[in-house]
């Protein structure tokens, strides 16, 4: 059968060229495709001129009159046209089905209409092509919707920009299916090139270029890629997408889309953990990342964007930026020095100021002492009274220390920061006064606002590690004390900040259990209840 096929079609081939030999006026030539492959048995035929049927190697070539308007492909009683009227040149690939494998046919300049789609509504080559994109893409069948979507592309590339939206979602859909890391960049690379076009045709540079750095960073980085980038081609990939969503930052403002200020701090870091940042670019970045969701959330003009952005976005920022090892003393000492200057009667510069410094463990800096004393000035609320309390334990002076604390717990109303005073507090009371019962009340203040407290859960174990000696019981039950402090350091490991302090305080102070033939000889089992007296009054379980 293969064989008769190869001859049937061997002599249509030279039957028909043979009949088109005498109108050489125009030769057209190119390559037919189905599916990525090379099409046989595919009768090409040209308006006003010849027509001969493809053999296995998929190549046409008729002869036509100057003024041809299309070129027609029929295969098995299936006809589709191209049309090529007032185009230049006389090479036309064409993919009957799916994609032209080597990528998208070449386009002149000459060839290229820049009108939008209302005006091009009698040019039947965009309606064809439009019509026949527009089909497949609503059936989600990308791969025949790719080839005449990169027709209007290349030749219409300012028709509409859905053109793009759209494009967005193809190449996506192709990354997402991409079998191996070569396959998966070059795609990516015209998925690039496409946004340089939007950009070209359409503008909205920040948009666009935040979308670009997206999809790169999403797709160069890719946990299914086989080999994961190191070295200078990870810098590369960073460096590209920090630039183009630091342009997109630089443009958009208080528009910028709120994942892309999680990508601009991630690559800003990422960067400086490579060698490639300084410290300093970091806390400015980071500033700059505040700023702009601080604008984001007071315009209010999305509810969605603004809850997203105060909700998940900025206390993400806050996260990286603390864990980056970028925000040390000397760092933001650096920064805000010379802005406390500027901003010295700037309530609320002060404020966020001040917790940075705070964070970074600079509270026994010279600009921090006169940040704190300038806030109590300027504001003498809860939170500044806080800072005036770190103030004073810096110095030693406790009593001070004790009355501004207090002074911050009866006035703040904030209900997040107000756990924290508490935690603070009784960490204060436990390490200087060893204050055991106040410091654990207020402990336990602190979680009945935040259950998921971790340093509030390791400070009661350590209270009780703390107390177990002094605890009134003989040996067994001081020994006991220990299971109930380990309970809540296992409390605490659930929390990514004291994940590695209880775990190593749990294996530390587990040796501390009381023994097996003691907890026989109370008739005290494994796995059963235990109640602590005393002022701890509290019930565990029996672990030996």
């Amino acid at each position: 059968m293969k064989a008769f096929l190869r001859i049937s079609l061997l002599i249509a081939s030279v039957f028909m060229v043979a009949v088109t030999a005498a109108m050489a006026q125009r030769v057209i030539k190119g390559t037919v495709y189905m599916d990525g492959e090379l099409a046989a048995g595919v009768t090409v035929e040209a308006h006003k001129g010849g027509l001969m049927m493809t053999s296995f190697d998929g190549l046409y070539e008729v002869e036509a009159d100057a003024k041809t308007k299309w070129i027609k492909f029929t295969f098995i009683g299936e006809d589709k046209k191209l049309v090529i009227e007032g185009k230049s040149g006389n090479v036309f690939d064409y993919a009957f089905t799916g994609e032209i494998p080597s990528g998208e046919a070449e386009v002149t300049s000459s060839d290229v209409n820049l009108q939008s789609a209302a005006d091009l509504l009698e040019n039947n080559d965009f309606k064809i092509e439009y019509s026949l994109y527009t089909e497949f893409y609503k059936q989600k069948n990308y791969k025949s919707a790719k080839p005449h979507w990169d027709n209007l592309f290349n030749k219409y590339p300012k028709s509409t920009p859905n053109l793009y939206i759209q494009g967005a979602k193809i190449y996506e859909s192709f990354l997402d299916s991409a079998t191996s890391d070569v396959e998966r960049d070059k795609i990516l690379e015209k998925y690039m090139k496409m946004y340089d076009q939007r950009i070209k045709y359409f503008g909205q540079k920040g948009f666009v270029l935040g979308r670009k750095g997206t999809a790169w960073l999403e797709y160069k980085l890719h946990e299914t890629r086989e080999n994961s980038a190191e070295g200078e081609a990870l810098k590369n990939i960073y460096k590209k997408g920090y630039e183009w969503v630091s342009e997109s930052i630089k443009e958009q403002g208080g528009e910028t889309e709120p994942p892309v200020l999680v990508l601009y701090m991630q690559t800003t870091i990422a960067l400086f953990k490579l060698g490639e940042l300084p410290k300093e670019t970091v806390v400015l970045n980071y500033e700059k990342s505040m700023e702009i969701s601080n604008a984001i959330i007071s315009k209010n003009a999305d509810p969605v964007m603004t809850e997203q952005t105060k909700d998940i976005i900025q206390p993400f920022i806050e996260n990286v930026f603390g864990k980056s090892g970028a925000a040390d003393c000397d760092a933001l000492v650096n920064i805000f020095t010379p802005q406390f200057e500027k901003n010295g009667n700037d309530i609320e510069f002060i404020k966020g100021m001040l917790r940075k410094l705070r964070r970074a463990k600079c509270d026994e800096s010279s600009l921090y002492k006169n940040a704190t004393e300038r806030l109590y000035e300027l504001e003498p609320s809860a939170e500044a009274a806080f800072n005036m309390a770190h103030r004073y334990l810096k110095l030693e002076d406790f009593d001070k220390a004790k009355g501004y604390y207090k002074q911050a717990m009866d006035q703040e109303t904030d209900q997040e920061l107000l756990s924290t005073y508490y935690y603070e507090y009784g960490y204060f009371i436990y390490a200087k006064e060893s204050a055991f019962s106040e410091a654990r009340d207020y402990a336990r203040k602190a979680l009945s606002i935040n259950a998921d407290f971790c340093e509030a859960n390791l400070l009661i174990g350590d209270i009780y590690v703390a107390a177990s000696q002094k605890f009134e019981g003989d040996d067994f039950e001081k020994s006991a004390i220990f299971w109930l402090a380990t309970d809540y350091f296992n409390k605490a490991r659930r929390g990514e900040d004291c994940s590695i302090d209880a775990a190593s305080k749990i294996s530390t102070y587990k040796k501390y259990f009381p023994k097996k033939e003691e907890g026989f000889m109370r008739d005290v089992k494994d796995g059963a209840s235990y109640k602590i007296g005393g002022w701890i009054n509290e019930t565990t379980k029996a672990r030996f």
